[in-house]
């Protein structure tokens, strides 16, 4: 029987994570990019991991990875989304805050994707209608909560909703700072960790449309029932874009109401 979309996606995702935690704390060759941005020995090997995983079983599918951009057939229906190592100034810092992501966008939607995280030896991974956490072979539904009232917030550029809106400014918001507390993971695992219940609530600004480092992130908290918006409150991809992503409609609105204020 062919392997499903889901389990090549958390398969995908494995492999690259396999290669991240045996090149961790190695000397690391960097190739330079663009802005201060550069990418890792570990990055391009954990990327050629997953690409070989996927091809070997979907060698019509196109791919669009982070190092090694876009290929496959143009205008193909079925995209996979590869961000192999998110976190990269994190890992080259030999800190153990990354992760591996892998999605599957048919279409409009994104049908399967997988996060795992190396070092906890996690995947977290949906079908498109329900999410997974698999430890040791065993899977776990996840179910979001906002009791830890922990909220990341992305800090990183670019911000292309300044000064409108600037995520910082939350952290000075007198009522978000009453309701909530901040955290700077400065990995999308922290996305997930909303559909895991780890997190209340994550922000981000930024155009994340077939974004390789959210689009897993983002698939998971919608199947699991997440309340997934623009940084208005429109919906994803639309208007200012960005990204809130909250456990529960109560959580969602108080951050769109420190949002709000911030704006003024």
């Amino acid at each position: 029987m062919s392997i499903t979309d889901e389990e090549l996606a958390l398969t995908a995702a494995q492999a690259g994570a396999a290669v991240v935690r045996a090149m961790y704390g190695a000397s690391l060759t960097r190739v330079a990019k663009s802005a201060g941005d550069f990418a890792t020995a570990a990055d391009i090997e954990a990327e050629k991991a997953i690409l070989d995983v996927i091809r070997a079983a979907r060698p019509d599918d196109a791919v669009t990875g982070e190092e090694s951009g876009r290929t496959g057939r143009d205008g193909a229906e079925r995209m996979w989304l590869v961000d192999p190592l998110c976190g990269t100034l994190n890992y080259a810092a030999r800190s153990m805050l990354v992760a591996v992501n892998v999605a599957l966008r048919i279409g409009p939607a994104v049908t399967a994707a997988a996060c795992a995280d190396p070092f906890a030896g996690e995947v977290f991974w949906t079908d498109g209608v329900h999410t997974y956490v698999r430890r040791e072979g065993v899977d776990e539904r996840l179910t979001p909560s906002a009791d830890s009232r922990l909220v990341d917030v992305n800090l990183d550029p670019p911000f292309p909703n300044a000064p409108a809106f600037r995520a910082a400014r939350l952290l000075a918001d007198p009522g978000f700072a009453e309701r909530f507390r901040p955290r700077v993971v400065s990995t999308t695992l922290a996305v997930t960790w909303v559909a895991a219940g780890r997190r209340a609530a994550y922000v981000t600004d930024g155009h994340l449309r077939d974004s390789v480092h959210f689009a897993s992130g983002i698939a998971l908290c919608e199947a699991a029932g997440c309340v997934v918006t623009g940084i208005r409150g429109e919906p994803l991809h639309t208007g200012a874009g960005g990204l809130v992503v909250a456990a529960d409609r109560r959580t969602h609105t108080a951050l769109l109401e420190s949002i709000a204020r911030g704006g003024r």
